[in-house]
């Protein structure tokens, strides 16, 4: 005991010091993280104009060096020897001079040219492609007033390699020649941008736009250098001479783009090519936070944690000690000790308040204990044990079967399970309590009739009770089945009412149908379901049973799996005007092509889908394909109105006009082409949800009808209330009107009805000319049926409606009704 209360005062005191420990390196974590904020901030506000100082120095760079050159271009300009060369146009001593000259200033490119701007004289291999450049700069010279600041002159490209040039004009007294200069840029730029500035520059080169830019020279490791350079540096207006994030290697840089060469004349053979100056500076090395004060931040850090753990020690032991004898009352507690009181802790702070708390628990559990245990294995209703009590009952009963395999003849247990019917009819129509009641004499009168000795009954909850036969063979349990079922037989009287009562009873026997308790339980509540869905009475479980159940789970898998993989397909059945014989509409169906089982019927899956809720994806489905054919239909000039079924669950989405009203504008078809067709049945499962949701579809233009009429539930009171546009009359009646003068008076009426509400009228199940000569003598609308056209794929409906037109012209109707076929 001693050893469990200082474990658990050692393990409150661990958890109070982290904590306290835990909020100190919170705040420790958000004040460095506040210093790293701050210092990014001040970095990114200050970055901009270091790059803007460094792009400054490195024009002034270029300037000295242009300068440089220009000084040089005028001493040559101005020799005697190399003007009278000039004049006597002696190549070789110019070209002498030159190279002597070139050598003496250390420019690699010196070139001559007339005073028309012809090349005379060259050192170098490609300076005669550079005739534009000299033009430009002659211009520039030209231009220049005397004491102005001398300019940078041009870049351009040569052989890959980027040449600051200048040019002078040779005077005597007039301009009778152009001596051009030009440098290599070469390494030295970079380290003087790295000794002024104290930044990385980048240059980058490239022939024309569709090439890649390549470095020629950088301040920075190569990987970095290409990492800029992969960077797409477009050197559009917008982009250059404005700051740039780019990341490299999982490293930020600020960059400051520049042109070095003038966009229309940077070189040879310019197409977009170029120089291109990067000067740089990496954010993440501005943003580090110095080594001293991170040596000093942990310093602080290391020993507020020191106080901390001290302090926060010191106060989980002060709150701690007056806890071990709640524990200690906690243990006996747990031991099942609850007559020992208490005791401890007196005060009138939150620790006594817990002791006294802690006694009054313990006087409560010990009268509660018994209570509870009954709760956990009895149902209070009717006081037979409870699910969880006949579950540990048929564990038991297998057990011991187990332990007797040996014995002669063969043990087995059996469990019957039975489900009464029409139970949530008598609670909704007498009430809950008589509902209760009713249950009470049910478990007694199984009781009565089906128990021996050693057997057991349960209510395992609701309306559904079980037997367990410890030792009965499936005959037994059928014979057992067979009395539960003939004690039904007799009605139920209870206070003046009598109820007739049956069930559906399951039975499932260990070892023959399962290996353990839970599955002897399962494979007898699917006999059971399938019992009271054959309306069998009593029903031993089968494996096919079982295999229908897994079929029918699987059987949604398989409808999604068709929906994505493109195995429904649409079908139209034609509705004509009886009035002229010509196509005014269709039926838009849905059939399923499995791609093992072929052309599945839509009552093999439609139902489950309903059941399931899937059937709002069918919906969908089936709108959005008639939306796409009707569109096709219109391009063919067929002006036809499409027939969409909605269920129950359709009529209960609250969203379904919204849906549809984006599927109108995504296939760009009016909502006037569809007719949405709503059973009554469907409408009168929930009135008030389904009228809101018809009129907001109506809203829309919308046409409704209400299908199969007359077969449902729905007042005359609900269907003037229902913004509703046609009626079509269920086939039923159809059918046999020419047989059946009481059908035919009901569609008569029916069309009567419709017409004085201004209500529009179809027919459907018309399978013979007679029916319909008698429809179009009742003035009805429409028609639809077997003997003008059965659902078709709707890729052949434009097909058959052009044969229809070509065999039953509207001129010869009503005429020829009688020949449709």
């Amino acid at each position: 005991m001693n050893a469990f209360v200082r474990l658990t005062q050692r393990s409150l005191t661990v958890r109070i010091v982290a904590l306290f420990l835990g909020l100190l390196l919170l705040v420790q974590v958000i004040g460095f993280s506040a210093i790293r904020v701050s210092l990014s901030s001040h970095a990114h506000n200050e970055l901009p104009g270091r790059l803007e100082l460094g792009d400054r120095v490195l024009q002034s760079l270029l300037a000295q060096r242009a300068q440089k050159l220009t000084d040089g271009a005028r001493l040559l300009a101005a020799d005697y020897g190399f003007r009278e060369a000039v004049h006597s146009n002696d190549t070789e001593t110019i070209v002498s001079v030159l190279e002597n000259h070139g050598r003496r200033i250390g420019a690699t490119q010196v070139a001559l040219y007339g005073a028309d701007l012809t090349l005379k004289a060259t050192t170098g291999d490609q300076l005669d492609a550079l005739g534009p450049l000299a033009a430009r700069l002659a211009g520039l010279a030209g231009e220049q007033r005397p004491g102005a600041p001398v300019p940078s002159g041009e870049i351009a490209l040569l052989s890959d390699t980027p040449y600051q040039f200048v040019m002078v004009p040779i005077k005597a007294p007039v301009i009778v020649g152009w001596v051009l200069i030009g440098f290599s840029i070469d390494e030295r730029l970079v380290a003087d941008m790295q000794a002024l500035a104290a930044l990385q520059v980048t240059l980058l080169t490239r022939i024309s736009a569709a090439e890649p830019w390549q470095v020629k020279l950088s301040s920075m490791a190569g990987a970095l250098a290409t990492g800029l350079a992969l960077h797409p540096w477009s050197g559009a207006v917008a982009e250059v001479g404005t700051m740039t994030s780019v990341d490299v290697q999982g490293e930020e840089f600020g960059v400051h783009s520049r042109w070095l060469t003038t966009p229309s004349v940077a070189g040879v053979g310019n197409r977009g090519g170029g120089v291109m100056a990067l000067t740089s500076l990496s954010v993440d090395e501005a943003t580090r936070i110095p080594q001293d004060l991170q040596v000093a931040l942990l310093a602080v850090t290391l020993l507020s944690c020191a106080l901390f753990g001290i302090g926060s020690a010191f106060t989980a032991h002060r709150v701690i000690t007056p806890l071990h004898r709640l524990a200690a009352a906690a243990d006996r507690l747990g031991a099942g000790d609850y007559t020992t009181p208490i005791g401890g802790e007196q005060s009138q702070d939150e620790i006594g308040h817990l002791s006294h708390a802690f006694e009054r628990m313990r006087i409560s559990v010990a009268a509660q204990k018994e209570e509870i245990l009954k709760l956990a294995y009895w149902d209070t209703l009717t006081g037979l044990p409870n699910r969880a009590q006949f579950r540990d009952a048929v564990r038991e009963a297998i057990a011991v079967a187990q332990k007797n395999e040996g014995a002669p003849g063969m043990p087995s247990v059996a469990v019957l399970m039975l489900d009464l019917d029409r139970f949530k009819h008598v609670n909704d129509v007498l009430g809950y309590r008589f509902g209760d009641l009713l249950l009470v004499r049910v478990a007694e009168r199984l009781a009565q009739h089906a128990v021996r000795v050693g057997d057991l009954v349960a209510r395992l909850g609701g309306d559904k009770f079980a037997i367990l036969l410890r030792s009965g063979d499936g005959e037994l349990a059928q014979a057992v089945a067979q009395r539960i079922a003939d004690a039904f037989d007799a009605p139920l009287t209870l206070e003046e009412h009598t109820v007739d009562m049956g069930a559906g009873i399951g039975i499932a026997c260990w070892p023959q149908h399962a290996s353990d308790a839970d599955a002897l339980l399962g494979r007898a509540e699917i006999a059971m379901y399938a019992a009271k869905k054959r309306r069998a009475g009593a029903l031993m479980y089968e494996p096919t049973i079982d295999a229908s159940s897994a079929q029918t789970l699987s059987l949604l898998t398989e409808m999604r799996q068709a929906v994505g993989e493109n195995q429904l397909r649409l079908y139209l059945q034609p509705k004509l005007s009886l009035g002229t014989g010509a196509v005014v509409g269709a039926e838009a169906l849905v059939r399923w092509q499995h791609p093992s089982r072929g052309l599945v019927p839509p009552m093999q899956f439609i139902p489950f889908a309903e059941q399931t809720g899937f059937i709002r994806v069918l919906t969908m489905w089936i709108f959005e394909e008639a939306a796409r054919h009707w569109r096709m239909l219109h391009a063919e000039g067929m002006l036809i109105t499409l027939s969409v079924n909605l269920s129950t669950r359709d009529l209960l989405d609250q969203e379904l006009p919204q849906k549809f009203d984006a599927l109108l504008v995504k296939h760009q078809v009016p909502a006037e082409a569809f007719c949405l067709e709503i059973t009554e049945s469907a409408i009168m499962d929930d009135p008030q949800r389904a009228l809101a949701t018809l009129d907001r579809l109506s809203a829309l233009g919308f046409k409704l009808s209400i299908d199969d009429f007359g077969t449902g539930y729905s007042s005359l009171a609900y269907l003037k209330r229902l913004p509703v546009d046609e009626l079509k009359i269920d086939q039923s009646f159809v059918r046999s009107m020419e047989s059946d003068p009481d059908d035919a008076k009901i569609v008569r009426s029916t069309i009567d009805l419709a017409h004085n509400m201004g209500l529009s009228v179809v027919a459907e199940g018309v399978e013979n000319a007679h029916v319909w000569d008698m429809l179009r003598d009742l003035n009805c609308d429409q028609a639809q049926g077997y003997h003008m056209g059965r659902p078709m794929p709707a890729d052949t409906f434009a097909n058959w409606s052009v044969g229809w037109r070509a065999k039953h012209r509207p001129v010869d109707l009503p005429a020829a009704a009688s020949m449709l076929h």
